[in-house]
């Protein structure tokens, strides 16, 4: 059979919504926290295959059995409060932190492990209703600098001078954003006093420091509140996209999204995480380039499908994948295995096979696996989205 019914369930991280996947995929709440689900097969939550006379009985056991690598990884996410700042190696960093670890003998489990495969991380995410907010990458160390010297002076004025505010005003202007991260997260006292500083300043100014009570509501004295003045903050209407290659400091805040990215779940964070932060490794890792952050124009392919995808680029800087949104009938000629998700309407997805066509139905919360390449036709009205090797 040359499509497989997939499933898998929701992963309980502290960040999801209460039922919010559920909701969506027309389920019954898992009666857990629901962060992510992930559709692919990464160790870590291998979809599983419903199929009951499938010869695999999930994605991982088909990688095991038949020697290929589905080449990316499909989440579907929904953010109640505030992800980590985080930031993912390049395939070259993956590849030597991964056997580093390993030759040390850190448990693929420890908690202060950075990376649990061997494999790069570059993702992008579609907003799947209104108002998804993120911040992603670094905002113009001028523009920053201009922001402190306003808070600074006016505290000044008003006889609050901070020393806490000119050490930030100082670092980032003498040594730049890399500079700059490094001291915050630091932990020192000088640190922990510009947290603090912040936090007071903050009702003063709405406009500059609106995120600091924010998320310092959800991770008090934790330095990534100030990283994350540092970068752009962005809101996504329904369809439209980040793209986060190697190296981009991010954190999704709020909102529910579909995230295509590398088989991977390596994490370098930077604040905003009771979970272990490496920051030599964050700092090895981090691309520090100014500029705004990237976003992905659909294009359409066929008739009733558009897709988003990267040109291609360095390692890391483009993707060897692509997202397909589809919502009529068309026909989409797929480079290797792919995965379909259907979120709303009704679907009959048929694939040319050995001897004769498969067909199968998928309706409101469906998964299929499409092992192989080659030519997916849909039927129907709706909403999927079809992840499959870029073509």
């Amino acid at each position: 059979m040359t499509l497989i019914a997939i499933d898998n369930a929701p992963v309980p991280y502290p960040w999801g919504s209460q039922g919010g996947i559920s909701a969506l995929l027309g389920r019954t709440p898992t009666g857990e926290v629901e962060a992510e689900l992930w559709l692919g097969s990464h160790p870590r939550s291998p979809s599983r295959v419903t199929d009951p006379d499938s010869q695999w009985t999930d994605l991982r056991h088909w990688e095991e059995s038949s020697g290929q690598q589905l080449p990316f990884l499909l989440k579907i996410l929904d953010a109640a409060a505030p992800l980590s700042l985080q930031a993912h190696p390049t395939a070259q960093q993956a590849k030597r932190g991964y056997q580093r670890e390993e030759a040390s003998g850190v448990p693929l489990d420890a908690g202060h492990r950075s990376y649990r495969d061997p494999w790069p991380k570059p993702e992008m995410i579609v907003a799947l209703a209104d108002g998804f907010e993120a911040l992603c990458g670094f905002r113009e160390p001028d523009e920053v600098l201009a922001m402190v010297r306003r808070v600074g002076t006016e505290l000044e004025r008003d006889g609050l001078a901070s020393p806490e505010m000119s050490r930030l005003e100082e670092i980032l202007g003498a040594g730049g954003i890399r500079a700059t991260v490094g001291w915050l997260l630091s932990g020192t006292p000088e640190t922990i006093g510009l947290i603090a500083e912040l936090e007071s300043a903050a009702p003063r100014f709405p406009a500059e420091l609106s995120l600091v009570p924010r998320l310092l509501a959800d991770f008090p004295r934790d330095p990534g509140v100030v990283v994350a003045l540092l970068l752009n903050y962005e809101v996504l209407a329904a369809g439209e996209a980040l793209w986060l290659p190697a190296g981009t400091i991010h954190a999704y805040l709020s909102g529910t999204g579909m995230e295509l990215m590398g088989p991977s779940d390596n994490v370098l964070r930077g604040g905003l995480t009771s979970k272990h932060i490496d920051v030599e490794e964050l700092l090895a890792v981090l691309d520090t380039t100014p500029g705004p952050a990237v976003r992905l124009s659909p294009v359409t392919c066929e008739p009733g499908a558009r897709s988003y995808r990267t040109a291609k680029g360095p390692e890391g800087q483009g993707a060897d994948f692509e997202l397909l949104e589809i919502t009529a009938g068309t026909a989409v000629t797929t480079a290797g295995p792919s995965l379909v998700a259907v979120l709303e309407g009704d679907f009959a997805v048929t694939s040319p096979g050995p001897g004769e066509e498969a067909s199968r139905s998928a309706g409101r919360g469906d998964f299929l696996f499409h092992p192989a390449g080659g030519r997916l036709t849909f039927e129907g009205r709706g909403r999927a989205f079809l992840a499959t090797p870029r073509r």
